[in-house]
């Protein structure tokens, strides 16, 4: 089956998919907009703020690399951070990913996201083979719970829905470009 793509070359979610493939499909969907947000732009662009935030795209690809590792490796299997994460001070620094985007060329921050994308998909195939939706996440909450690979899903929808907002308001702020 050929996946289709909108104009800014982002895959549409199936319509009629199980639910696997239907949250797999908008994570998707919801990835390639930071990427499109992302687009084009170099260290000055990756790098503007706007209004009183001090949040720059760069900082979303940093932070949304963190988040692909904290969910899909560490809190899902249990695996100890990687480079960059394992060296990083969290309790002395909890912003760190944010605050150093500004240092990184946008080629390290892309291929960063990137890689970590790339690789919560190779975590995503083995928990989908070892327990489907329902397989829990290692990681505890404080009530005792774990949260299923569907919650991570779900969840993650929703951090990339919420931080594409962010960028679509960084973007334009840049070079006017608009669009959903």
């Amino acid at each position: 089956m050929t996946t289709m793509t909108d104009e800014h070359g982002r895959p549409e979610p199936p319509a009629a998919g199980d639910e696997a493939a239907t949250l797999l499909g908008f994570l998707d969907f919801q990835r390639a907009t930071l990427a499109w947000k992302c687009a084009g732009l170099d260290a000055a662009g990756l790098r503007a703020t706007t209004a009183a935030s001090t949040m720059t795209l760069g900082g979303v690809l940093k932070h949304m690399a963190l988040v692909e590792d904290g969910w899909f490796s560490r809190a899902l299997f249990g695996r100890p951070h990687v480079e960059p994460w394992a060296g990083v001070d969290w309790k002395g620094d909890p912003d760190w990913e944010w605050r150093t985007a500004a240092e990184d060329e946008p080629e390290a921050l892309r291929a960063l996201w990137q890689a970590s994308v790339e690789y919560s998909r190779v975590c995503t195939a083995e928990a989908l083979a070892d327990g489907g939706l329902d397989r829990l996440a290692v990681r505890e909450f404080a009530d005792g719970s774990h949260p299923s690979l569907r919650w991570i899903l779900c969840h993650m929808i929703e951090e990339y829905a919420r931080h594409n907002g962010h960028a679509d308001l960084l973007r334009e702020s840049v070079d006017g470009q608009t669009g959903e």
